[in-house]
């Protein structure tokens, strides 16, 4: 027996693909189907990549009106929508996307779930961004999606600027840093950097890191501490130039390995400005 989410998904292709099925039952077609999908598998058998609640209500006096409230989403995704989203307030389409307000209403919107930072920051899908203009950006969304600004409004208009305000800080600190938008880009194609294993480094590399970690250790001066932190940088913006290269191929696996090598250098940089602050 199919679990009920496949019902209604089954249903729900039936209604939107078949539409003779409506006619058949003397119903008038659908005016407004709402959606959104999130594409990350073509299996619809793995519970990890795929969630639906297709969940339809009627909506006025109008039998053939539905609105679809829930969307169906994966946690690594681009995102797909198929047919606009409406407004919660006055049920107009939605005609942007993320839509942060309703351009009818004026009324500020819930987060559109599996959107990704990119696209909340208006950013292309790419390694090398415009640093000046993401932080533009974030400063334009937050005047107007700050809970500050709602706070004489509805508790549910409060409650979506609260969430709104919260994911754009999150989106902008993610891809603000090239090691953190790295790592989000390999996460949206549903790869991972394994947590406290050395297992996949070249011996050679962590035989640096180790004396580069033993000379940050025995640095007596803020000149020989700076004199590491500047070779760090130095190394962090080679493997930018590479990683960048390589995803502009399409070649995640390479990236995964200098993502790897940009986090040990980070952690290094890192410690650098620990041991500065000794000398102060």
């Amino acid at each position: 027996m199919l679990p009920a989410s496949s019902l209604r998904m089954t249903c729900c292709s039936r209604t939107v693909l078949q539409p003779h099925r409506l006619m058949r039952n003397r119903l008038p077609a659908p005016k407004a189907v709402t959606c959104s999908v999130h594409c990350a598998s073509t299996s619809f058998h793995n519970k990890d990549t795929w969630h639906s609640s297709m969940n339809f209500r009627v909506l006025g006096t109008e039998r053939g009106l539905l609105y679809h409230t829930n969307k169906i989403i994966s946690p690594r995704s681009c995102s797909t929508r198929l047919v606009k989203l409406n407004c919660w307030n006055c049920k107009q389409i939605l005609d942007k996307t993320p839509p942060f307000f309703c351009s009818s209403c004026k009324i500020i919107q819930p987060p559109e779930e599996g959107t990704s930072y990119f696209k909340i920051m208006d950013c292309d899908f790419k390694f090398t961004l415009d640093t000046q203009k993401l932080h533009t950006r974030y400063l334009q969304l937050q005047q107007s999606l700050h809970p500050d600004n709602f706070s004489q409004k509805s508790v549910k208009e409060q409650d979506f600027s609260e969430s709104q305000s919260a994911l754009v800080n999150k989106a902008y600190k993610t891809l603000l840093k090239p090691l953190s938008r790295g790592l989000y880009m390999l996460e949206l194609k549903g790869m991972h950097l394994e947590e406290g294993t050395d297992s996949g480094a070249d011996s050679g590399f962590l035989m640096e890191l180790m004396e580069i970690n033993e000379a940050l250790d025995e640095a007596q001066t803020p000149e020989e501490a700076n004199k590491i932190g500047s070779d760090t940088k130095g190394k962090l913006a080679d493997l930018t130039e590479q990683i960048d290269a390589v995803l502009c191929k399409g070649e995640f696996d390479a990236a995964k390995a200098l993502l790897a090598q940009m986090k040990y250098y980070a952690n290094i940089e890192e410690k650098v400005k620990e041991k500065l602050s000794e000398f102060m």
